[in-house]
């Protein structure tokens, strides 16, 4: 089987280095696992994996604050209170007892 010469691409996305290998010839040859699918919503409870994140950090510790959240995952505490008001759309997580004193609830397994 012949590759002959090959192109690559190397780029920082998201504090990783991304590798894009690219073959000149590639003969229609499809080398992705994901498909057409979003790569950011790759779990089976379609959601992004910074969801998937702050889900596991509250399963880990339910009195968890969103600022403690935001030092975790590397992300903006905006993006946390964005993130959680999806997650409670989406009916993943809930808040018990008000929002001083209150602990955090999953209610997905």
């Amino acid at each position: 089987m012949q590759h002959g010469t090959v192109s690559r691409t190397l780029l920082m996305k998201n504090r990783y280095m991304h590798v894009a290998y690219v073959p000149e010839q590639s003969n229609n040859i499809r080398q992705s696992a994901i498909g057409n699918g979003s790569k950011g919503k790759n779990c089976t409870l379609n959601c992004p994996l910074d969801e998937l994140a702050i889900l596991q950090l509250i399963m880990e510790n339910p009195n968890i604050t969103q600022k403690e959240m935001a030092d975790r995952i590397g992300k903006s505490e905006r993006t946390v209170k964005n993130k959680i008001a999806s997650l409670k759309e989406k009916g993943y997580i809930q808040r018990l007892n008000g929002k001083r004193s209150g602990k955090w609830e999953v209610l997905i397994n």
